[in-house]
């Protein structure tokens, strides 16, 4: 993929993000964007990636009063180009008005896993809740609420990650495997600072010999701990060839029709798992976030 491109997916990402387009009076526009001082890392890594299309400054420092803090001050580095013609046609397509829009037939052409990784990077969290990824967080607030209708669209879309709205206008990602796969496809471009986004190995839970799983009811079945046993080799498919990581792209694109149903009726079935499959089936579900049901009823369509 060709140097420009990825300058435009970098900047699709800034500008969903921290970035922004600053222009006064009748003069020429500026692009900048800023970070906390915590955050001067990230300023960097953003700096490096975007100086060889836009003339930037180095990320500055800067501190400005602010009484509302208990130091009555507040710190951060600023990062601002000089003007340039990309700057003002990119202003032209995100303020049409004079006030930000979303250009969504920008981010149909440019918003790829590196825009949303920059995108996640600035405005973006993960939530863990005792160890576990509990949802991850898009802080949307300030576009529209179409807009972010229309975003959650585009996400689908492009990368078939099931996003809502919560209850402050953010974009957010409950399902415990979609959390999985989207902190996998922004992981290659997660700047060092950044690390506290990344994702967090689950913990590895036994399985209990003994358990109860549930399959929907059009698979039946007369011995259910024989049949169970056989198909659960059906699991290896999952795995890369190390044998040891699940293959997260193909896992996404087998599971995500079957692990979006919902409301189907199930039977509970009471079965003994042998060993190897209870090891193999516990690592599956931590790499994956997926219930030992689910993933014994892939076994039976795979």
């Amino acid at each position: 993929m060709d140097q420009q491109f990825n300058f435009y997916a970098r900047i699709c990402g800034k500008l969903l993000g921290d970035g922004c387009i600053v222009k006064q009076g009748n003069r020429k526009p500026r692009f900048q964007f800023m970070h906390r001082t915590e955050d001067f890392g990230l300023a960097q890594y953003c700096h490096e990636r975007l100086q060889d299309f836009l003339p930037l400054s180095p990320p500055t420092y800067s501190r400005v009063v602010d009484m509302r803090l208990i130091k009555q001050y507040s710190e951060r580095y600023i990062v601002q180009s000089k003007t340039h013609p990309t700057i003002t046609n990119l202003y032209e397509t995100w303020y049409p008005q004079g006030k930000k829009v979303i250009p969504f037939d920008f981010l149909e052409s440019y918003l790829n896993e590196e825009a949303l990784s920059w995108w996640y990077q600035d405005d973006g969290h993960v939530k863990i809740v005792n160890g576990t990824m509990n949802k991850v967080i898009l802080s949307t607030d300030s576009f529209t609420a179409l807009e972010n209708e229309q975003l959650i669209q585009l996400l689908f879309k492009k990368f078939k990650l099931r996003f809502s709205i919560d209850g402050q206008n953010r974009l957010i990602l409950y399902d415990q495997f979609q959390i999985i796969y989207f902190l996998k496809l922004v992981s290659p471009w997660l700047s060092p600072a950044m690390k506290r986004k990344a994702a967090v190995t689950l913990p590895l839970k036994p399985i209990a010999k003994r358990t109860t799983v549930y399959l929907p009811s059009a698979i039946s079945l007369r011995r259910p701990t024989a049949e169970i046993n056989e198909k659960l080799v059906n699991l290896h498919s999952l795995l890369c060839e190390e044998k040891k990581l699940v293959c997260l792209h193909t896992v996404f694109n087998d599971f995500e029709q079957l692990a979006s149903v919902k409301n189907t009726t199930t039977v509970g079935y009471q079965i003994v798992i042998q060993e190897p499959y209870r090891k193999l089936l516990a690592r599956v579900r931590q790499q994956t976030g997926f219930s030992v049901s689910l993933l014994v009823s892939y076994c039976f369509i795979a």
